[in-house]
């Protein structure tokens, strides 16, 4: 495989398909939908998640043969289902490939009794290291609202991996005129800072949801970044991770939008609405529930 071979995306939700679109500015993407009907729904009406597709995107549920074209992949799956998706494209990954996953959220074994402990809770990346023999692992983080990626409005993100190898390359794929892309080495940091912001995002829609006002969110939102930190470093990431856009820039987003599924989960619930009512109206996760 060549630097000009397909880039794969796993995962043709909102933010899998803006993804692709955003690829599709640099490269030929094959977009993973594992039902064979949504497949032939998105390539015949040439659109997936609501998001009309680039040319240069075509789905498929052809694992084996989209991951013997693609030298790059980025899942982007619930966290719920992430391991199980790995798992079924372990059989096909190599050493050579590189991974960049798009996941903000956390595999979390269930405690029997006692406080949860490191050891049952796994980062995207580490999943994937776990189940595949994929060696060359990143992630992507910021203040990427799929609504305002997909109407073509300026943003950046953040590619983390500990090989400089993947950060190159994720720039090279997926930077555009309206789109920049910052790299870090600090790969635990920045997966933290994509998933507990989305708590955070949760309280924010709340406050909103009660009408408390804009002090009270600047307070949640700098007391959220304090304990992001506090956890974050706890768990092997640095501070500088939480000062930058996957950190801060992520959470003010996420915190400040309607468009943010965490934050309307918290709206919603503070609206009288139960938890289990929100999320089974929800056409996507939010992960910080």
């Amino acid at each position: 495989m060549s630097q000009n071979s397909p880039v794969g995306v796993i995962g043709a939700g909102s933010f899998g398909t803006v993804v692709a679109n955003l690829l599709a500015e640099n490269s030929d993407v094959l977009l993973y939908a594992r039902r064979p009907e949504v497949v032939a729904q998105i390539n015949s009406e040439k659109q997936s998640a609501g998001y009309a597709l680039h040319p240069r995107v075509r789905a498929t549920n052809n694992a084996e043969d989209m991951v013997s074209r693609c030298l790059v992949l980025f899942p982007i799956v619930a966290s719920s289902g992430f391991r199980e998706t790995m798992r079924s494209f372990s059989a096909f990954l190599r050493p050579y490939h590189i991974v960049i996953h798009g996941t903000k959220g956390l595999d979390a074994l269930p405690s029997s009794s006692g406080p949860i402990t490191r050891k049952q809770i796994k980062t995207m990346s580490e999943v994937i290291r776990e189940e595949t023999v994929a060696v060359r692992i990143g992630c992507l983080a910021g203040p990427n609202l799929a609504h305002e990626l997909g109407e073509g409005q300026p943003a950046a993100t953040v590619v983390a991996s500990r090989f400089d190898e993947v950060i190159q390359t994720g720039q090279r794929l997926l930077r555009n005129n309206l789109f920049q892309v910052y790299g870090s080495d600090d790969l635990i940091g920045i997966e933290l800072c994509g998933i507990l912001k989305n708590i955070i995002a949760i309280a924010s829609g709340t406050l909103s949801g009660l009408s408390l006002g804009e002090n009270a969110r600047a307070l949640l939102i700098s007391r959220g970044l304090l304990e992001m930190i506090t956890i974050g470093k706890a768990l092997g990431g640095n501070t500088e991770a939480f000062m930058g856009v996957a950190g801060v820039g992520d959470l003010v987003a996420t915190c400040s939008s309607t468009h943010s599924r965490n934050y309307t989960v918290g709206y919603r619930l503070a609206q009288g609405e139960t938890l289990e009512q929100v999320i089974q109206d929800m056409e996507e996760v939010a992960e910080g529930v």
